[in-house]
């Protein structure tokens, strides 16, 4: 696999000790998982000493969960980029195989968006309860971000959107739970599942036409950009 298109691990001028910290809880998260990582070993990793770790996290769940959210906000923050650069990604169909591409390849983030059991072990409960308060406020965002592609005319109105968000949540939530299944069904090509994704949503849920306005695409890109005010910061994590 090639690097991700999310960076997870490092930040520009990353070069903090908060950075190398959860630089380096992120690399041995992926290599031995929670379970097995000390706070230890992330000093060590980190190159600073063990007593510096508890200055900035209290706990090792803690840390862990600062490097969960690091990387959903930085997902949260390229979809908006995207958006930005190329109205097409306001489409749901793009979104998403953007995403779901970008998720495949980054071994931080994945297991996030997974659950997966063997990587985060009991923060997997953790990481789904700080994202769950979430919930109401990326309801809301994708209502109005369905509502807005809904008057650009590039999605149907024959359904109401709360049904049209139930089937998108369908789509991608199967797919990304068969992600998780070593025996599942289909191609396992990353691109050729990436591209039946993008298929799947554009067939259900747009109307071919032209393309999205860049004024429509930054207003989609500034509600997923609110969803960053929202999110735990490092402090509320610790």
């Amino acid at each position: 696999m090639t690097g991700s298109a999310f960076p997870v691990t490092g930040s520009p001028g990353g070069d903090s000790r908060e950075d190398r910290l959860l630089d380096a809880a992120a690399d041995l998260l992926v290599r031995w998982g929670y379970q097995r990582v000390t706070i230890d070993e992330v000093a060590r990793r980190a190159g600073i000493g063990k007593g510096t770790v508890y200055l900035h996290f209290r706990t090792k769940e803690a840390l862990f969960l600062a490097v969960l959210m690091r990387s959903h906000r930085t997902v949260t923050a390229g979809m908006a980029d995207r958006m930005e650069a190329d109205p097409a990604e306001a489409l749901p169909a793009r979104a998403v195989r953007s995403i779901y591409r970008a998720l495949l390849d980054d071994p931080v983030t994945r297991p996030l968006y997974l659950g997966d059991p063997e990587v985060l072990g009991r923060l997997a409960h953790e990481a789904a309860a700080a994202l769950g308060d979430l919930t109401a406020r990326r309801t809301e965002v994708g209502r109005r971000w369905f509502s807005l592609l809904r008057e650009a005319g590039r999605m149907p109105t024959d359904l109401p959107i709360d049904a049209q968000m139930h089937l998108f949540s369908a789509v991608t939530t199967g797919f990304f739970f068969l992600d998780g299944m070593p025996t599942a069904p289909g191609p396992t090509d990353p691109d050729a599942r990436a591209d039946l994704l993008e298929h799947a949503l554009r067939s259900a849920l747009e109307i071919p036409g032209a393309p999205l306005t860049r004024e429509c695409a930054a207003e989609c890109a500034a509600l997923f950009r609110s969803l960053l005010d929202d999110m735990p910061t490092l402090s509320e994590t610790r």
